[in-house]
Order: C-alpha cells, then sequence, then structure tokens
C-alpha cells in the first residue's frame, strides 16, 4: 500500500480573518464544507496550480469556538510554500498589515504567521534573488 499526502489541517478562530491571509499568500478556496450536525467549517485552499488537491492546507472553525486551540499553534510545525519573487511576496503581506517575522535578508527564506499564528514558511522559486534592502537589513520580529 502507498502513502500520499492530503493536507495539513489548521484549526482557526476566525474563518473570514484566516481565508483573507491565506489569499494574500496568494491561495484560492477549492473545497467548502459545512456539517450543521457537527456545527463546524472546513475550508480547503491550495496553490491555483495544485487545484487537484495535493497540497491543501484544510482550515477548521468550530462554529461553538474552540477554547482548546493551543496558543501557540506550533505543535505541527509549518506551512512551506514557494513563491515567485520573495520580495514581492512579502512586500504584499505587509501592505496588508502581516508581520515579516524572519525577513528575506537572504533573497531566499522568509517567515511569517497566520492570524491563528500558524507559523508559514515562503521560500524563493529557483535560486535566491540578489539581496535588496530594505530586506537585507531587517531584523527578525518575534519567533517563527
Amino acid at each position: 500500500m502507498g502513502i500520499k499526502y492530503l493536507h495539513t489541517m489548521v484549526r482557526v478562530k476566525d474563518l473570514d480573518k484566516s481565508i483573507a491571509f491565506y489569499k494574500l499568500l496568494g491561495l484560492v478556496e477549492r473545497q467548502r464544507k459545512e456539517s450543521e450536525q457537527g456545527r463546524f467549517t472546513l475550508v480547503f485552499l491550495c496553490p491555483p496550480e495544485q487545484a487537484d488537491g495535493t497540497a491543501d492546507v484544510e482550515l477548521t472553525y468550530n462554529w461553538d469556538g474552540d477554547d482548546g486551540l493551543p496558543s501557540d499553534s506550533r505543535h505541527f510545525g509549518h506551512l512551506a510554500y514557494t513563491v515567485p519573487n520573495i520580495y514581492e511576496a512579502c512586500q504584499t503581506l505587509m501592505d496588508n498589515g502581516v508581520t515579516i517575522n524572519r525577513p528575506p535578508r537572504d533573497g531566499h527564506m522568509a517567515f511569517v504567521r497566520s492570524p491563528d499564528n500558524v507559523s508559514i514558511e515562503l521560500l524563493q522559486e529557483g535560486d535566491a534573488l540578489a539581496p535588496a534592502e530594505p530586506w537585507a537589513s531587517m531584523k527578525n520580529t518575534g519567533h517563527w
């Protein structure tokens, strides 16, 4: 029997705010499931080029709240995505109020946090870009 990747599930406190964040990263909503009986909503998001369900992040929203949500959400590590231009991606996120926790000083890697404190690694597709300001001298903020 072979094993294959399905998705990463993340519990969220504010579904609309979380969807808006992942859309800033460039993901699109692929599927949504509502369960009246279970009182939850599942939203599957993916990169547009991987809308076949091979690279989903599943946002789980419990209608009655989720007091059991860990405050740091670090028990699973992080989600990772490549981007065509790491500087442009980080600038778009910053322009929309997202803190760049680990700036792409090397033109290759950055880390940000979702509204639910999920760590997101952004990697430059292909070779690293040449170091550029303001990124090259930008300090880390918080942790990732």
